[in-house]
């Protein structure tokens, strides 16, 4: 799939994107462009740029599927019936979305593609043959099939190239290799696993669209996707952003400052960012209903829609919110890293600091005293590949059940799998993760994070057996450590590589560790003695101004609202993919290996529906920030 537009590198002056105006039109200043270079340079040297080499692998591999793909519906087009002459005409093909398609893909980076097929082919049509396929194929390895998932998939390697491989078939006779994906109306008829995989090509191609200046969104872009990897914030399975919610605040930023150079576009978007009021929705565009009877996120509607956090609105229809997964934890911890960035690229802009400086770790096993440790492991590497994602994709569950701990003031997920050096695990496949807990200094009693720890595991047995995944061998563990502890897991390498070089602003530490605790381990109760308060707080601002160094930013924008912030208790609704969480605490410790399965109770803080109900506005007022 080619861009299509010429003068991608250029700005529309007489174009206004986004649901506002612009914040500010001013072009880059000399002092812009010689911080743009140096951080272009910095990119380049952190591995966030692919070689020619790199890009000419990519392009072969895809080539190589486009012809699989088209050869595989040939024959499975013969082999219902099909007149050979009317076979050849059908066509099909490989398009891709993601960082590949947005042009942000640096070494090593997988490929998100889809494969587009006429309406005779199924999907088991997909996930039998074509799947028997890639199984013969010696360039292919770690194939697995993901057909229960949200959005079906296959994931392999393709000589050596990480793939998500989608499949939608359109309700066309033949699909051309110029079919526009694009037109709305080609959701007509189709089924909602087939507009949710068209949806991943549509909304890449829509965000492009509402970018003003390509190229400085793709560098802006590929300096904030390296922050939020190195500071534990990107992973959408666990609750933080994927890459395409990161996309889409990049996005957001450049239609606010259209002219602006990328770094300042970096340092624009912790302004912005830091000051939103959450849970008001992120918009690229004014949504457009081709009534063709679809969900649509709209919390005036939808009453889950009320309950989600975090949104941020994907701009092609039917417009859904990519952040659902999102936690209060998760939230506050993303907001925490946003006002240190804001900090640390003020400092870059004025010399203060080099731009090494905003992609430092954020200290995370040193910043709590507790911990607790889940570990999955299997007994073989391809058991433990599926059991691995299984897990992963659990764990928010664990954070949900812990935010409801009265006891727990703070729960911090570190998105890394890591390998543990516990002798116990030694000879076994596995994946540890680490969470970090505060407790309130309320409780002084003793702390029983059992229930909680028995819930989650009892809800990755029941999943994993309802999907017929589950295997011998495989266990989940969970154990509550000190921080003097994390060396019996942990290398004194993997330790170092969450070490910043340069001292952490004040404001980037959630957590002020003055809580002790002693874990008996006879009873999974956890006494603390003058544990710490670090209750995150994210404010709904109702009116005014707010100032920072960086200038002067309103209450919100017109689109967000004014947001109340009071908060209420009420079940929560299922999400598409599982639940959503509200949160008074954080993690507890425990051990435990049970099986059995019960899902637990799910509850959200939520805002008023009152306060969601004018977030999509016919016409909205420009924002009066300077830059």
């Amino acid at each position: 799939m080619m861009e299509g537009n010429s003068s991608v590198g250029c700005t529309d002056k007489t174009r206004t994107l986004g649901m506002t105006s612009a914040i500010s039109l001013a072009a880059p200043k000399h002092q812009d462009n010689v911080k743009t270079a140096e951080l272009e340079a910095y990119l380049k040297e952190a591995g966030m740029f692919e070689t020619e080499e790199e890009l000419q692998h990519r392009f072969e591999v895809l080539g190589k599927l486009n012809t699989l793909v088209k050869d595989w519906i040939r024959q499975v087009s013969l082999d219902k019936n099909m007149p050979e002459q009317i076979a050849d005409t059908v066509g099909g093909k490989i398009c891709t979305f993601g960082s590949y398609r947005l042009g942000v893909a640096g070494r090593g980076a997988d490929i998100d593609a889809l494969c587009v097929a006429p309406r005779h082919i199924e999907r088991q049509d997909y996930f039998t043959s074509f799947y028997d396929i890639l199984k013969e194929q010696p360039e292919v390895t770690e194939l697995r099939a993901v057909e229960d998932a949200f959005v079906p998939v296959i994931k392999m390697k393709y000589e050596g190239i990480e793939i998500d491989l989608l499949f939608a078939r359109l309700a066309l006779k033949e699909v051309k290799d110029d079919v526009n994906l694009m037109d709305d109306q080609i959701l007509k008829n189709l089924d909602e696993k087939c507009v949710r995989s068209l949806n991943g090509c549509r909304v890449t191609d829509e965000i492009l669209n509402q970018v003003p200046t390509r190229n400085s969104f793709r560098l802006a872009l590929r300096a904030i996707k390296l922050w939020a990897k190195r500071h534990g914030v990107y992973s959408n399975v666990l609750g933080y952003l994927g890459g395409v919610s990161w996309a889409m605040l990049v996005a957001r930023t450049c239609q606010l400052y259209p002219n602006a150079a990328a770094s300042t576009l970096v340092e624009k978007f912790f302004l912005v960012f830091s000051k939103w009021a959450w849970p008001a929705p992120v918009y690229l565009k004014q949504p457009v209903d081709p009534k063709l009877g679809f969900k649509v996120w709209d919390p005036r509607v939808n009453v889950q829609d009320r309950f989600h956090l975090m949104p941020i609105i994907t701009p092609a229809y039917p417009e859904q919110n990519s952040t659902f997964n999102t936690s209060v934890s998760t939230r506050n911890v993303m907001v925490a890293e946003f006002q240190a960035g804001l900090l640390t690229t003020e400092d870059i802009m004025l010399n203060k600091a080099p731009w090494d400086s905003l992609f430092q770790p954020p200290n995370f096993f040193s910043k709590y005293k507790h911990y607790l440790v889940t570990i999955a492991c299997a007994r073989t590497p391809e058991d433990h590949l599926e059991w691995y994602g299984l897990v992963e994709s659990k764990i928010r569950h664990l954070i949900s059940s812990l935010e409801h701990n009265p006891s727990i003031s703070t729960v911090h997920i570190n998105p890394a799998g890591l390998t543990s050096i516990d002798e116990e695990y030694h000879n076994k496949p596995h994946t540890v993760w680490f969470l970090g807990v505060d407790f309130n200094k309320q409780h002084n009693a003793n702390i029983d994070l059992t229930s909680d720890i028995n819930k989650f595991v009892e809800v990755v047995y029941k999943h994993s057996t309802a999907s017929k995944a589950y295997k011998d061998g495989m266990e989940v563990n969970c154990k509550y450590v000190k921080r003097k502890q994390l060396t019996n897991y942990l290398s004194a390498e993997t330790l170092e590589k969450y070490k910043s070089k340069y001292p952490l602003n004040s404001s980037s530490s959630t957590s002020n560790n003055n809580s002790t605790a002693s874990f008996d381990n006879s009873s999974n109760n956890i006494s603390t003695e003058e544990p710490s308060s670090s209750d995150q707080v994210v404010e709904g601002v109702t009116g005014g101004k707010r100032k920072s160094t960086s200038g002067e930013i309103p209450a919100h924008e017109a689109e967000a609202a004014s947001v109340n912030s009071k908060r209420i208790k009420t079940k929560h609704l299922d999400s598409p993919d599982g639940v959503n969480g509200d949160s008074n605490g954080d993690s507890r410790s425990c051990e435990a290996t049970s099986s059995s399965a019960s899902k637990p109770p799910a509850l959200s803080s939520a805002v008023p529906a009152s306060a969601l109900v004018s977030t999509v506005p016919s016409t909205q007022q420009p924002l009066p920030l300077s830059s």
